[in-house]
């Protein structure tokens, strides 16, 4: 693995030895072939690949050493001073063409070849180059046929053009820690298998790809339509989770064929399945291609959103003037007769950080009003409140990788193997290399198959399992009291908060054990280098921002935080939701965090936007659906709305009253690429761009400022988001001029001004990113924030000498254990937790139109522990009923024994059966964040209808 960024790794000292007969340098701990191909010496190769373990088993890199009787393996290699390396000796190229010439004729006939693969992947590149080609005698050889395995949906397995090499189990294992690729048999029948010789759609593979990305031959290879010989290759980002995975898409024509993981910060070429698989949806049949507007009289009914209705029965295509000049029209309308307070506006965490600033902009100038949200307030808002008050700064402290330097590691109320899988792949080679993991949640994961401990804590006792840990590390003496005393500020207030929660008084409330609690905060508070990282399983509560403030105060009383491999990390769940809160889609901030409560900084914005400013701060996004619902006469009802890429009528708690609040507005204008449920309930829908169809940045969860590229162009009148955002804008009388000025960005295609928006959001947000200038982005692709000058070259790790508070201290606020807003009884005798799959990904509104994905996971489930479900004589694909106080769903029930006794799990993609029907919209007090994460439900088995 390469050094982070951060990492100050010492220049390694090269020395002098001979190849081929001319000397050349070599860098303490290089192979002799990787020298040689720094130097353009070109070896073949097939068991070697870049960030793979050497092997040395195809010995098609052989070269000779002088000195030595045997042919030497370059990739094992390593040249010493004054070495003599002979690669292209005849002796060297003849073992290599004969090792190349031996796999060839061992391979199937051409016309059993893997018809995008012709010439056997490298194997072909190497034997073409080298004008190797098998001869017949040996042909005549090849192994027998074996058929094709073609259970998986997202990989193909062709055994008879594996050649051993391993690469797979070797990436399958150690990079990416899945271990379902192994070796097994002898001679003649040693072969790769899956599991325990399973067909790959038998086993656990996640199908994060991996395998097939590395496979040398086509042995393992895509499922589905892959890269032709034609196809040009886009580097850009993954458009799902945050971890920010750079991607390589090879594209023919306007159509995306393949996707593979590319060298970015994040990810190093690794990638997951929705990353790897999950791209079609830009190709789907259902995008939105012209304007549409509804048809007069069409009721706006919420319940057409589950009959599915034929879109022609409630809308009608129009023109893009037509359609744009309706939705201006409406607000200017409403914004005349009622105030711009009647106004509101969602903005994306999907897009870019362009269209996030330019959309909070269009509602602050445009509507003149601050309500103006996205989906942070339903993941990380409570995470942004307690960072804010306690660290003065909302974003993480270390990357994701600095786990590289980590000698212990906790992740609690969340599940990256699933919900960021590339970020667990780092978690897990660090646990490989040695460090402890500690898992805490309530159900049972699979990345807590890696960890040291697992605390399986009860559903909503988090803030007594980790007061117990802080009660610890205070009572025993753990306390690092130099970086206490110098950096934080409250100790003495914490400290007697504690008294009261020793492990023994809270084990029976989380359900963990008082010797384990020690154990685990002893094990923390002694290690040299500690990470936290947290997800929603913590975060959506009413008690969220309490449970963020312990964290805080973990990272503090051990100073484990401001150093590499230490620190707080929130694992962020959309694409761009860091850098949309950091570009102000935030009802209370201004881009980079500025108060819109603040005088100052708000007269700032009003020069230089040019318009005056509301002094009063917004609603959030459950706030704005409840004003929605407000009563006729009350003069902050909400009446009119934007929205841009979001979908609340499936990702807002009790959807059965968000829709009811979408529906009743008098004007909804949604731009988005599908018609949504949300765009069901729209008066106009703007056909919009994915992501594969816009060039812009993104800031990913470890704080990377990233470059993507426009891939293909929208389908027939789809339209990028900033055109169609600059379009609103003309319509309502905003002066914007970005596309007439952009210097170095073509407009025609597809950037729209994005360069102006960028350098102009630069200014807004310079203490954070006033060094990274668009073009040191053309230049460079990425860079980490804070960076405020040319010359910084951005700091991954943040708050080495003092945080951004008033005082430079951190604040440490102590947090009382406070019950969920709603708690089982004898009616509702069971908690739902709801969550992400690995397969789908939020509203299910890409993933699901994704072949491979909804392949994988075609439909919603009820996970229950087997114990429950023999109690409520249920078995497994059986319907099941979840009812809550809001509503009920009926789906499949899943034995899952990873779930705890009495609670169900349910994923929140799908439609048919939406969890957030049940889920409760108590709001947290600061963060405004609800509920989401905990609520009570009745179970009942569902009658079959033969029944």
């Amino acid at each position: 693995m390469k050094p982070l960024p951060d990492t100050e790794a010492p220049v390694r000292a090269a020395f002098s030895f001979e190849l081929d007969g001319r000397a050349i340098d070599a860098l303490e701990g290089e192979t002799i072939l990787e020298a040689a191909a720094r130097h353009g010496v070109a070896i073949p190769h097939l068991c070697h690949r870049d960030g793979l373990r050497p092997e040395g088993n195809c010995r098609a890199c052989v070269v000779e050493i002088e000195g030595e009787r045997v042919l030497a393996p370059s990739c094992c290699r390593s040249p010493q001073p004054g070495m003599k390396v002979r690669a292209q000796s005849p002796r060297a190229r003849q073992s290599q063409q004969m090792v190349l010439e031996l796999l060839l004729a061992d391979l199937p006939p051409a016309e059993r070849a893997p018809a995008l693969l012709p010439t056997w992947g490298e194997l072909g590149h190497w034997a073409e180059r080298w004008q190797v080609a098998p001869r017949p005698a040996l042909t005549a050889l090849a192994r027998a046929p074996v058929a094709p395995d073609t259970s998986h949906p997202a990989i193909a397995v062709r055994l008879d053009a594996c050649i051993q090499c391993t690469r797979c189990v070797r990436a399958c294992r150690e990079v990416q820690g899945n271990e379902v690729i192994g070796f097994a048999g002898r001679g003649a029948e040693a072969r790769i298998v899956f599991d325990l010789d399973d067909a790959l759609g038998e086993s656990r593979c996640v199908a994060c790809g991996e395998c097939v990305q590395v496979c040398p031959t086509g042995a393992l290879l895509p499922a589905r339509a892959a890269a032709g010989t034609g196809a040009r290759r886009v580097d850009t980002l993954c458009p799902y989770c945050g971890v920010g995975c750079r991607i390589r898409v090879a594209v023919e024509g306007e159509t995306i064929v393949a996707v593979e993981g590319a060298m970015g910060p994040a990810n190093e070429g690794r990638l997951c399945v929705k990353g790897r698989f999950g791209w079609d949806y830009a190709h789907s049949p259902e995008r939105l291609t012209r304007p549409l507007i509804r048809k007069p009289g069409a009721p706006k009914d919420p319940a057409a959103i589950r009959r599915g209705l034929d879109w022609r029965e409630v809308f009608r295509e129009a023109s893009w003037d037509e359609a744009l000049d309706l939705a201006a029209a409406g607000f200017l309308r409403l914004r005349a007769q009622h105030g711009p307070q009647t106004l509101a506006g969602f903005g994306s965490a999907k897009g870019t950080n362009e269209e996030a600033y330019l959309f909070q902009k269009l509602v602050r100038t445009g509507f003149g009003t601050h309500n103006v949200d996205h989906c942070t307030r339903l993941c990380h808002a409570s995470s942004v409140a307690a960072l804010l008050e306690g660290l003065g700064s909302g974003a993480v402290s270390n990357p994701v990788r600095d786990v590289a330097h980590a000698d212990f590691i906790l992740v609690i109320g969340a599940n990256p193997a699933s919900n960021h899988p590339v970020a667990a792949t780092w978690i897990k080679n660090a646990v490989a290399r040695g460090a402890r993991l500690v898992v805490a949640d309530p159900r049972h994961t699979d990345l807590a198959l890696h960890a040291w401990r697992e605390l399986r804590f009860k559903p909503d006792t988090d803030l007594a399992l980790l007061n117990a840990l802080l009660h610890v590390i205070v009572t025993e003496g753990l306390v690092n009291e130099s970086f206490v005393r110098a950096r934080t500020e409250g100790y003495e207030a914490l400290v007697e908060h504690l008294r009261d929660y020793s492990p023994e008084r809270m084990a029976p409330l989380c359900g963990i054990a008082a010797d384990t609690l020690r154990e685990v905060a002893r094990a923390y508070a002694s290690a040299q280098a500690a990470m936290i990282f947290w997800g929603m399983g913590i975060t959506q509560h009413v008690h969220g921002t309490d449970n963020v403030r312990c964290l805080i105060a973990l990272a503090a009383l051990t100073g484990h935080i401001g150093r590499p491999g230490t620190g707080l990390h929130p694992l962020r769940g959309q694409n761009n939701v860091q850098g949309a809160s950091d570009a102000g889609l935030i009802p209370m901030m201004l881009p980079n965090y500025q108060r819109v409560a603040d005088p100052e900084v708000r007269d700032w914005f009003s020069r230089f936007w040019g318009v005056p400013l509301s002094d009063v701060p917004g609603l959030t996004v459950v706030e704005i659906l409840n004003a929605a619902l407000a009563a006729e006469a009350d003069p902050q009802r909400i009446r009119g709305m934007l929205i841009m890429g979001e979908n609340p009528a499936m990702s807002d708690p009790d959807l059965a009253h968000a829709r009811a609040a979408l529906a009743r507005l008098e004007h909804l204008v949604v731009q988005d690429a599908f018609l949504t449920e949300t765009a069901w309930l729209a008066d106009v829908v703007l056909p919009a761009s994915t992501w594969f169809e816009k060039t812009g940045t993104a800031t990913n969860t470890d704080r990377t400022v990233q470059l993507g590229r426009q891939v293909r162009t929208p389908p027939g009148e789809a339209r990028a988001d900033l055109w169609i955002l600059q379009r609103v804008a003309e319509r309502l009388g905003l002066q914007w001029d970005y596309e007439k000025k952009s210097n170095t960005a073509p407009d025609d295609a597809g950037y729209y001004g994005v360069e102006r928006i960028y350098e102009e959001m630069r200014q807004t947000m310079a203490a954070a990113i006033g060094g990274i200038s668009w073009a040191r982005l053309e230049q460079e692709g990425s860079v980490t924030y804070p960076c405020v000058s040319a010359d910084d070259p951005g700091q991954p790790v943040v708050f080495r000498e003092r945080f951004p508070t008033p005082s430079g201290r951190l604040k440490l606020v102590p947090a009382a254990l406070s019950p969920a807003a709603e708690r089982p009884d004898a009616d509702y005798p069971y908690v739902l937790i709801t969550g992400r799959q690995l397969e789908h990904w939020h509203t299910g509104a890409m993933t699901r139109r994704s072949a491979v994905l909804d392949a994988l996971e075609p439909g919603p489930t009820a996970s229950l522990c087997g114990a429950d479900m023999a109690a409520l004589g249920l078995v497994p694909g059986e319907r099941v009923s979840v009812r809550s106080r809001r509503g009920e769903i009926q789906l499949p029930v899943r034995q899952d024994d990873g779930t705890p006794r009495g609670a169900v799990f349910i994923p929140f993609a799908y439609v048919e059966a939406a969890a957030n029907l049940l889920t409760n919209p108590a709001l947290d007090p600061l963060g405004k964040i609800p509920e989401v994460k905990y609520c009570a439900v009745q179970l009942s088995r569902v009658p079959s209808r033969s029944a």
